[in-house]
């Protein structure tokens, strides 16, 4: 898209950086709260103006509203859900909104390399529960990418991304119809070869088999499936050629059990959310550099309490400057007086008795 920092988009969205191609950062002047707006590229036929007076025409409206529809329903009081703001169609563009606290999307921290197999477990528990709530509410998010992951400054991970997956959804079957090749073509150039998009099911067990491969992809830094492209990685799917998940250390048997190709084998979000509980209250404490990870907390280092050895006399504590302390004086200052007037008594008297002795 064109434009930059500065424009206006549906008389409410005021992007605040330039653009990248169907992505865009912004602020919701109604709300003030910042907002990530991704963008889908709509065929000439939902974007021909069929009447004068009418710039939406049937089917961009009737997306819309389905967007629409599951952002109302949506439970957006979870902590571990973006929450859906809306969408609107302008141009060639059908545009979804949603809430985008501080923080960085889960791809951009993959870049740097992949994560310690228990940050992946405090993560995959934060998407457990936002799933899981999704789930309750009867919705399907089929949308779980590192794309649609943000991890905020405070380390917490949040799912997004709902609205977009719902678009792309919508939009594959508007033009492929409810199934076929054609709708598989349409899908195809819409979602692309990201593995956890495509799942042999969809519904909750498809939610929970994404979970399982973007665990993988966390720990190791690459995906299961082959990526190189979409028939390839679909059909890697379907065959169940992955790497094994043997790779993800502690997190292995849960991921081996998230990917069986029955839907019906697979723990449900709860029973995910339980193990992953589990695991974590026996994580090892963090060592690295940076300090611990979220929710895992170091024990407090207790300095030790001096003790005195039994049967053994304390040494006096030294004076200031250095030198010995002094000792106590034997006799008390106050009597130093009358001792002396009493030895002087005492001599006079030996004195004079002795006199007297030699004289008499």
């Amino acid at each position: 898209m064109r434009g930059g920092a500065g424009q206006l988009l549906a008389g409410r969205y005021r992007l605040t950086d330039r653009p990248e191609p169907l992505r865009a950062l912004a602020v919701d002047e109604r709300t003030g709260e910042s907002v990530l707006m991704r963008a889908l590229e709509l065929p000439a036929l939902l974007t021909a103006v069929q009447e004068f007076d009418d710039p939406v025409p049937a089917q961009a409206d009737r997306l819309v509203r389905r967007v629409a529809k599951a952002g109302s329903v949506a439970p957006t009081w979870h902590p571990r859900l973006l929450r859906g703001v809306g969408a609107f169609v302008e141009g060639e563009l059908l545009w979804t909104v949603e809430e985008r606290p501080a923080g960085r999307s889960l791809a951009e921290l993959l870049a740097a390399g992949p994560v310690p197999p228990y940050r992946a477990a405090e993560l995959a528990a934060d998407l457990t529960g936002a799933l899981r709530a999704l789930h309750e509410a009867g919705l399907t998010h089929g949308n779980l990418t590192a794309e649609t992951v943000l991890v905020c400054e405070d380390g917490a991970a949040m799912l997004g991304g709902l609205l977009a997956g719902v678009a792309e959804e919508a939009m594959a079957e508007d033009l492929g119809g409810p199934g076929g090749r054609r709708r598989y073509d349409v899908r195809a150039a819409l979602v692309g070869a990201v593995a956890e998009r495509w799942p042999l099911d969809g519904g909750p067990a498809g939610d929970c088999w994404a979970l399982g491969v973007l665990v993988q992809r966390m720990v190791t830094g690459r995906s299961p499936f082959p990526e190189g492209g979409v028939p390839e990685l679909v059909t890697a799917v379907r065959d169940g050629r992955r790497e094994p998940a043997a790779v993800c250390g502690p997190l292995a048997p849960l991921v081996e059990r998230l990917v069986r190709p029955d839907p019906g084998q697979r723990p449900g979000a709860e029973a995910v959310q339980r193990e992953l509980a589990a695991l974590l209250s026996g994580a090892p404490e963090p060592v690295e550099a940076d300090g611990p990870s979220r929710d895992v907390v170091l024990k407090p280092v207790a300095l030790p309490v001096p003790t005195r050895p039994r049967g053994r006399r304390t040494r006096p504590a030294p004076v200031e400057g250095g030198g010995r302390a002094a000792k106590p004086p034997r006799i008390p200052p106050a009597l130093l007086g009358p001792l002396l007037v009493g030895g002087v008594f005492v001599l006079l008297a030996l004195g004079v008795a002795a006199v007297v002795l030699f004289a008499g």
